[in-house]
């Protein structure tokens, strides 16, 4: 059985070796994107394409998010005095929560 030290000394070694190989993998993955982005631009070039051509905006990643993301959502409940809203979705505002509070439910403001 090996003792503390050894043990300790096998850990950095371990550790020195997953170092190495994720640098390996950082300029692996490096030196592929670059060739993939050399084969596009040669093959828009080619073609006389644009960025605009495929539908994409510069700067944004394809494909990124869901088609409903940074859409409004139409309120569920108002407060009848104030005119406040809410969606129904996260946090309950304070003026629902002291309506609740003081033995309304929230159906009450269902709009």
């Amino acid at each position: 059985m090996s003792n503390y030290q050894e043990l300790l000394a096998q850990k950095a070694a371990l550790e020195k070796q997953a170092a190495d190989l994720e640098k390996q993998l950082q300029d692996a993955r490096r030196a592929e994107r670059a060739g993939v982005i050399a084969q596009i631009k040669s093959l828009l070039a080619e073609h006389g394409l644009t960025v605009a051509d495929l539908g994409l905006k510069p700067g944004k990643p394809a494909g990124g998010g869901s088609a409903s993301a940074g859409r409004k959502v139409a309120p569920k409940y108002r407060n009848a005095q104030t005119g406040e809203t809410w969606t129904g979705r996260g946090l309950q505002p304070k003026w629902v929560q002291a309506a609740v509070a003081s033995g309304k439910k929230l159906e009450d403001f269902a709009i």
